[in-house]
């Protein structure tokens, strides 16, 4: 009998903002239903990945990390015993047979392993399946799932680093074709292409994939990302054409800002290689590879730049140019380039993509040539235009946040840090001059931009009707996770606005804004990595940028506080308030994910930061730091809060040598976290009066947040801070570090309702003010009238899409169990609030922390994934204190308020 893979997508609905695109494969034969069980049973193993990926291409790890989920709605439901097998021939794990791994019945309940088996072959496809007994005893098989490993190392490439023959200067984008013939049937093909730059590829005239602006940013000297494509379904019996188009991106960084990228230390004329690998149902293969016989040429894309727009001449356009009838005679020879960067690894993270399409919400005619369309929400995107008009008419599409009175786009908060010619290479603004022989089409493919805003102006008079743009929403196509639903439309709101600004600045990286810098602010990232893990799965995303921050780190352990960077960023207020990213994030997802495989990677690297600032910093005091950045008044002190940071790095380090069994590390690291806590309550804290500093909102927050705070004065360092929220009238007067701290502080000492309310403050300044003023993203100043810092979508004041499910669903892991092994739950029940239901999609499931009031009677409905324990601990308001344990399924339980 055939047995042939199929793949279940299982899509949460999007609009709810739930767990998306969660892909499960699933049975292979007919007798099984979607999850590869016989029909009827009651359990079983889902969800598998490899890598945090599902059935991933091009896995280039020695020992690839495997996960799945128990599905089991049963109470008490666990997994006693697991057994994973792996093997190159799919219907042999259908019968339980793995050629490559077998662990074995293993009697322990994990839910991710590492590859421990034979040494794996690139450019392979693998198979694999888990086996999970339940707290009965009884096994349950899953599907089968695959992966299949990449090149492995640089020697197993074919292809040749080809490039034209212009250099860093010229502007228009180069075409690369290449004509090939099959004549046998194609089993499968594979396309692995690697770029300095960015590129788009084609196959017969189509482009391939749903990809934008790959291969992501890195630093190109030291490291460069290749993508593995899927194009059997591409190849066609005879003839066939490849089409490559290469840009610039942050390679060549041809437009000027004051980041310097256009003086990196890398940048050159794009360049790519390539090998297209065909397996054929015969048995043999063959690659079809970058080499000196490609043809290049120029063509409509006349310029482009991931900093300000792109440049379209359609009158340049040759019809069918990635085909493979095409006449390429007048096209010229390609050039070897040397390969940029020893290391050539693959891309093993989720894609960018447009994921989320916009149509004008409103249009404004200002003119008979100028156009300013609305699409109702600040975005990262592009945008497409349809045009018609004479030859040669050339249209302007500026994109910006903000509109003058007189309705014509604004880009004074935006465009400050530019410093090009704002006429040849104008800022946000793609230009598309026109054909004059058909409807013109342009998109741009190496740029994307910050906006909600569009205006079209024509350097001739342009009828409405003749004109059409549609926009799209573009980041990193993480999976949804967390859901937040309250009786607050502005707490609804804010957990919304909060998403839109985190997904604009997700591009393979975390960035402060898509418009003005698109840089990645290692503050930024850090600040509001809680939030994206509760709401996004984007465990890819950040060991892809942790790296490099390790390709960036200094080998006396500095790093710059933008990642990647050119070079700017190793000032000297680049310090540990910015760059704790380093510890602060594998810690992170080691307590999300349960998985400390980015802590171990990043063990040598946070080692050289900590010891670094301890040589600088004999006292265990440090003002190596940027400070509580865009303050509401109130300036904190610099050394108070870096030192915090400094002990945050130093306790992270220390648990990280105990768990990998580094005794001396631990004993060493752990001394002086003790020794910087000392240091800085000698210097800071008024024991008498429970006062750190001058008392500001950050510093008595920051001290309370981070645990630096002794245990007899807790108390009374609360009661101050409390005060001091209530003297401003519930309002927030914090910069970025306080406004990470402050909500967690108040709720974590029993100031849950104080917490509360500052969260939902409305007027001046609070978050809620910015969202009752109209904002569909988070700003980067609380002062709407400020006169800088004043991007309209900004990630740093992120904190407070992340809070409400630590506050409203109390949903938090146990740094002993975690991974959400062990769920602590502890929410708050505000007396403003009548119901809430917030959902996170954990490692082993959904957890969702629902309640309602009824006067003073709460009734409080927990969900517990399957294999996962919970503790519940009730509010400081509520009657009873006794905390309650929890199994896995559903629970209720009734809490009476004081």
């Amino acid at each position: 009998m055939m047995h042939t893979s199929h793949t279940h997508i299982e899509k949460m609905n999007n609009n709810k903002s739930r767990m998306k695109n969660i892909l499960l494969l699933v049975g292979l034969c007919a007798s099984c239903n979607l999850y590869g069980q016989k029909k009827g049973a009651d359990f079983e193993p889902i969800a598998l990945q490899c890598e945090h990926l599902v059935n991933p291409l091009g896995i280039d790890v020695e020992q690839p990390r495997f996960t799945w989920m128990l599905k089991d709605d049963r109470q008490g439901a666990k997994q006693v015993a697991y057994q994973v097998i792996v093997g190159t021939d799919s219907l042999s794990i259908v019968n339980n047979k793995g050629n490559i791994w077998d662990t074995g019945k293993l009697m322990k309940d994990n839910i991710l392993v590492r590859y421990a088996g034979k040494d794996l072959h690139a450019l392979t496809r693998y198979f694999w399946k888990v086996t999970v007994w339940d707290k009965d005893g009884r096994p349950s098989s899953s599907g089968v799932a695959s992966f299949e490993t990449g090149m492995m190392s640089r020697f197993n490439w074919k292809g040749a680093w080809i490039s034209d023959h212009a250099n860093e200067n010229d502007k228009p984008a180069p075409y690369f074709r290449k004509k090939f013939t099959t004549n046998k049937t194609v089993k499968y093909a594979r396309a692995y292409i690697a770029a300095a730059g960015l590129y788009e590829l084609s196959l017969n005239g189509a482009k391939v994939g749903e990809n934008v602006l790959d291969p992501m940013y890195t630093r190109f000297d030291k490291r460069l990302l290749y993508v593995v494509h899927d194009v059997t379904a591409q190849i066609k019996s005879g003839n066939n054409a490849i089409g490559v188009i290469l840009g610039n991106g942050w390679y060549n960084h041809q437009s000027l800002a004051v980041w310097d990228f256009n003086n990196a230390p890398w940048r050159n004329r794009p360049t790519f290689c390539m090998d297209l690998r065909i397996v054929y149902t015969d048995g043999t293969e063959e690659t079809i590879s970058s080499e000196r016989d490609w043809k290049t040429s120029s063509g409509p894309i006349i310029f482009n730049s991931i900093y300000t727009g792109e440049h379209y001449d359609a009158r340049l356009e040759q019809k069918g140019w990635d085909e493979a009838d095409f006449d390429d005679s007048k096209w010229n020879g390609v050039r070897y380039r040397s390969a940029p960067a020893d290391l050539i690894v693959a891309q093993q993270t989720v894609p960018i993509r447009m994921v989320n399409t916009f149509t004008p919400k409103s249009v404004k005619r200002i003119d008979d040539k100028t156009y300013v369309f609305d699409l109702g929400q600040n975005m990262s995107g592009i945008t497409r235009v349809k045009a018609s008009g004479t030859a040669g008419t050339v249209l302007k599409i500026k994109h910006g946040e903000r509109l003058h009175q007189d309705g014509r786009l604004d880009q004074s908060n935006i465009d400050v840090y530019f410093r090009g010619d704002k006429e040849t290479d104008p800022f946000q603004t793609d230009i598309l001059i026109l054909s004059g022989k058909k409807q013109d089409e342009f998109m741009p493919k190496f740029n994307y931009k910050g906006f909600r805003y569009v205006e079209v102006s024509s350097s001739e008079p342009l009828d409405l009707k003749d004109l059409h743009i549609t926009s799209y929403f573009v980041h990193s196509d993480v999976a949804a996770k967390g859901e937040v639903k309250t009786s607050s439309k502005l707490v609804n709101d804010l957990w919304k606005v909060t998403n839109n600004a985190y997904l604009s600045n997700l591009m393979g990286y975390p960035t402060d804004c898509p418009q003005r810098e698109k840089n990645g602010w290692t503050g930024d990232g850090h600040l509001a990595i809680e939030t994206a893990f509760y709401n996004f799965d984007g465990i890819t995303v950040y060991e892809k940028w942790i790296a490099d921050h390790r390709d960036e780190q200094q080998p006396n352990g500095v790093l710059p506080d933008i990642i990647p960077t050119g070079g700017w960023g190793y000032g000297d207020a680049n310090g540990l308030d910015w760059t704790s990213t380093i510890a602060i994030i594998p810690w992170q997802v080691y307590m999300f994910y349960g998985d400390n495989r980015l802590l171990e990677d990043s063990y040598q690297n946070i080692k050289n930061y900590v010891d670094y600032v301890d040589r600088i910093s004999p006292e265990a005091l440090t003002t190596f730091g940027r400070g509580d950045w865009v303050p509401v008044k109130s300036t904190s002190n610099l050394e108070l809060t870096s030192s915090i940071y400094f002990y945050v790095d130093a306790t992270i380090l220390s648990a990280a040598a105990k768990m990998f069994g580094k005794q001396d590390d631990y004993e060493k690291y752990d001394r002086l976290s003790k020794k910087i806590k000392k240091a800085i309550n000698e210097k800071f804290l008024n024991v008498s009066t429970g006062i750190y500093g001058s008392g500001t909102q950050t510093e008595l927050s920051m001290a309370l947040h981070w645990d630096v705070v002794p245990e007899d004065v807790k108390t009374k360092v609360a009661f101050n801070l409390n005060k001091k929220v209530e003297e401003s009238g519930f309002h927030l007067d914090v910069g970025v570090l306080g406004a990470k701290a402050l909500l967690n502080a108040l709720k974590n000492n029993g100031y849950e309702e104080s917490a509360y309310k500052v969260a939902v403050q409305d007027s001046y300044p609070s978050w809620g003010w910015w969202v009752v003023n109209g904002a569909t993203t988070l700003l980067e100043n609380w002062d709407l009238d400020a006169k800088r810092d004043i991007s309209d979508n900004h990630m740093m004041f992120g904190e407070i899409g992340g809070w409400f499910f630590k506050s409203l669903g109390g949903i938090l892991p146990d740094p002993e169990q975690p991974g959400f092994k062990h769920i602590l739950l502890k929410p708050i029940f505000p007396k403003t609030l009548d119901h809430s239901e917030i959902t996170h999609a954990s490692p082993y499931g959904d957890i969702v922390s629902k309640w309602k009031k009824n006067k003073n009677i709460v009734t409080y409905d927990v969900t517990v994934p399957a294999n996962a324990t919970a503790t519940f601990f009730p509010p400081s308001n509520a009657k009873e204190k006794q905390s309650m344990a929890l199994e896995a399924g559903k629970h209720r339980i009734k809490v009476q308020l004081l």
